[in-house]
This record gives structure tokens, sequence and C-alpha cells, in this order.
């Protein structure tokens, strides 16, 4: 692309943003100094398939409990892990801690300000550094979210599907990434998909990039970013395991590696392709397959689970986990999967 016409895309697209940026507890104003590096990492690994409205919440709690890298590299992990209940995608949170402590142990408590420093901590990944190196410390960086890659598609038409486009993809943003304010840009492009260049009716009447945007030209801007079809999502099954002694409910620890690693969750066996149902109890008791169904979806399957649940009437030494409140179950940081369960419980009472 020539240089004359990219500079008229940053101009354009920049010119946009200071007048319409978001107001975001960890952005600072445009074209002022960058925010504190702490919360931009910190929104950043929490924004990674979570929406923002999610995500204020959530980050106004961290960042009030665990201020700075010190704090948050002194942490529990079970504290940090309850306090990330809700937010899914759990390996964020056990980088997150592995991140903070790293930094408050091999960095003297500062982030490193370049990307290839940033790459090897923990978590950091290309999307990551890139936007922590040019938002934190306003150094030139590709920032490329799916945001910016829908709003670059139907910038340039990309007609090759993803994600085999990626590359393509990067390189054309890093055609129209200007030397200066790389931070406001990126920041600019994802408001711009956030808000304008949506997935479903994007509001081109009202884009800063109308002009030089291809998709709209041909006036086929929902037709991009162009997808590969997927392949259907496969089934396991599972059964959650409802143990009740004297008002409270067994809690375990999920393995610290896997899926929902670390966090409190009710005892289940292997998710498996059938049916598992009584087999992996945690004690032998009278359990009971309830008629509830609890249906989640991960980003690789669905799961399918059964509820069983039984009584102690004497106290068992051998239970591995913890006996948790039946009423105070909303404080054990219960991921929603096991969140469903309780619900599922709530509702047969």
């Amino acid at each position: 692309m020539p240089d004359n016409v990219s500079h008229v895309i940053a101009d354009l697209l920049l010119a946009w943003y200071d007048a319409n940026a978001r107001l975001l507890p960890w952005r600072a104003p445009p074209g002022t100094p960058p925010p504190d590096p702490y919360r931009v990492w910190l929104s950043e690994v929490m924004l990674q398939q979570t929406q923002v409205a999610a995500v204020i919440p959530y980050f106004e709690k961290f960042t009030t409990r665990w201020p700075d890298f010190a704090s948050l590299a002194a942490a529990d992990d079970a504290d940090v892990m309850s306090a990330w209940a809700g937010l899914g995608y759990y390996a964020r949170a056990r980088n997150l801690l592995a991140a903070a402590r790293a930094v408050a142990g091999e960095h003297g408590g500062r982030l490193p300000e370049d990307e290839a420093a940033l790459r090897k901590l923990p978590g950091f990944g290309a999307y990551t550094a890139a936007a922590v190196a040019a938002i934190a410390f306003g150094q030139r960086a590709v920032v490329v979210d799916g945001n910016v890659e829908r709003v670059v598609t139907r910038l340039f038409a990309v007609v090759d599907p993803l994600p085999g486009a990626k590359p393509q993809i990067r390189a054309l943003t890093d055609s129209i990434t200007p030397d200066a304010r790389a931070g406001d840009f990126a920041q600019a492009m994802m408001d711009l998909g956030a808000t304008i260049c949506t997935p479903r009716n994007p509001k081109c009447l009202l884009c800063p990039l109308a002009e030089p945007c291809a998709a709209r030209r041909a006036g086929t801007p929902e037709a991009f970013p162009v997808k590969a079809k997927k392949a259907g999502r496969p089934v396991r099954f599972g059964t959650f395991f409802w143990l009740e002694r004297d008002g409270s409910v067994l809690l375990v620890r999920r393995p610290s590696k896997g899926l929902l690693g670390g966090m409190r969750a009710l005892p289940t066996g292997p998710w498996a392709d059938s049916p598992p149902g009584l087999a992996d109890a945690p004690v032998a008791a009278d359990w009971t397959l309830r008629n509830a169904a609890i249906r989640h979806v991960f980003t690789h399957f669905e799961l399918n689970a059964v509820l069983a649940t039984a009584t102690l009437a004497r106290h068992i030494d051998a239970v591995d986990g913890e006996w948790w409140p039946i009423a105070r179950l909303d404080e054990a940081g219960l991921p929603r999967l096991f969140a469903k369960a309780v619900e599922a419980m709530e509702s047969e009472a």
C-alpha cells in the first residue's frame, strides 16, 4: 500500500478516536502518556475471549485487592482462582499468577518494554505482547485481535478465509500502523470494531474509514471476514456428585493442570464419550440420579452432565476435599459449569 494511503487511514482513524474513544478503567485518554503497564496487562488478559462489560467489575475488584505486580505475586493461588471464577478460560488466571511472580522476582516489579522480552513471560502470546508494548509503552507494534481482523478484512476485502488469512491480515495491519501513537491506533481499531464495524449491521455511514473501505464500496461488508466451515463440536458426558453432610456439600480442587485447573468444583469422574453413570462416585453412598441436565459448551467440545445426590448421616474421614456450607456456596468461587449444578439443586429444592 502506498505510504500516503496508509497515512490517510491512520490519520482518519486517530481523529475519530480522539473524539469517540471509549472510557475504560484501564485506559489513558487519547494523546496522553501511557497508562500503568500493570493495568494494561491485566485488562488484556481479562479481555481475551470476554466482553468488555463483563470484564469491568472483575478488573475493578482485582485492582482494588491486588493493585500491582508485587501484591498479585504474593497472592494465594486459591484466592486468585476464586476471584477469577466466572471469567472462564482459567489457564489465563494461572498464567496471570505465573507472570506476576516472574515480573516481581526477575524484573524488579516492572514489565519489560519490548515485545521480544514480553513474549518470554507466561501467558504472553503474540497479541498480548504487542498490545502491552503499544498501549503501555508507546512502542510501534502490530496489534491484531478479533475486532482488528474484522476491520482489516473489510477495509481490504480479504477473500481468503480465516484462519488461513491471519498472516495476510497481520501484514495489512502492519502496513497501516503508524510509528507515532501506535497504542492509540491499536485501541482505535478495537473501538471501531466493537462499536461501528460490528459483525452484523455495521454502521458504515458513521465509519471514519468508509471512503477507503473496499467492502463498503462493494456493498458487502458483512461478507467479511470470510470464515472456513467449522467441524462439528464433539460431545462428552459426565456425572457431577452432590454429597451433603450437616448442611455442607463436598467440594474438591481440580488438578492444577488441565481444564478448570486449580478451581473448586463438585466431584466428577472423567468426561467420556458415553454417560458414565455412578462409576466414579467419591464415596459409597445411596446415590440418586436427578432429572436435571447440565449442558456447558467449551471451546472444543460440549459437555452434557447429570447430577447425582446423596446425604451422609455420619462423618467419614477418608473423603478427599472440603465441606463447604451450602448457604455460602456463592463464596466458593465455583466456575460457571459447577454453578449451573448448584442452580439445578436450588430449582429442585
